[in-house]
């Protein structure tokens, strides 16, 4: 069993209107494909070579993520909660022309343990996504939308593309979302839930379970832990 990621699939091509699936692979070499995608892109492909070379002595079952979302634990938590955390906080001025996956951690989970147990998916990969890629700015319309008095710091208006291209010229690490703006993708999870069985929760009910566990666990700027 290895957890991969969506960078693994959705990387590196041309222009597509149809979602991605099981069978798309990551360019590494593709244009504007950064240090992480091509890392996620080479392990798995390492994974199934080596599984390649033992000859069928051992089995091997794939879940690529998209972004995962999800009630958090702590304070150590991934880049993705951070798109959540960011927007509560109101720590940005509006919302990047950016698309995202949205998966819960909890149906990822779900997913891993149904492809550890069900033959049907030895050789397999899953795509592990709930429903159609979301915009920065729908995720901060469903946080306006559900969260209540919560949510007032989140922005809603989208920034232009080239007001981050000028703040990435001092901010490096914004350099890494430049090649994404504007880029429409998609998936689609049809194989887990044909193959497995595997249902997700809703991808707005992964978006406020996020939110939810920030605000109860006191991560929110001027927000307090529930007793």
């Amino acid at each position: 069993m290895l957890t991969s990621s969506f960078a693994a699939i959705g990387y590196g091509h041309k222009v597509t209107h149809r979602p991605f699936t099981e069978d798309d692979w990551t360019d590494p070499n593709g244009e504007g494909v950064g240090p992480y995608v091509k890392s996620k892109t080479l392990a798995e492909r390492a994974a199934w070579d080596f599984i390649a070379r033992e000859g069928g002595a051992l089995e091997l079952a794939v879940v690529n993520p998209v972004g995962v979302f999800g009630p958090v634990l702590g304070p150590d938590f991934s880049t993705s909660i951070q798109i959540v955390k960011r927007l509560m906080d109101g720590s940005v001025p509006g919302c990047p022309r950016l698309s995202f996956g949205v998966v819960d951690v909890r149906d990822v989970a779900d997913l891993h343990l149904r492809a550890m147990i069900d033959p049907a998916a030895k050789g397999e990969r899953f795509l592990a996504i709930a429903g159609n890629f979301m915009t920065m700015q729908e995720i901060a319309l469903v946080l306006k939308a559900r969260m209540g008095e919560a949510a007032k710091r989140v922005p809603t208006r989208v920034l232009p593309d080239w007001l981050l291209k000028v703040a990435a010229l001092a901010d490096s690490s914004l350099g890494q979302i430049i090649p994404e703006l504007g880029k429409s993708k998609n998936a689609t999870n049809e194989k887990a839930q044909r193959v497995l069985g595997w249902t997700p929760r809703s991808k707005e009910d992964a978006i406020v379970a996020t939110a939810e566990s920030l605000v109860q666990l006191g991560l929110l700027k001027d927000s307090k832990k529930a007793a």
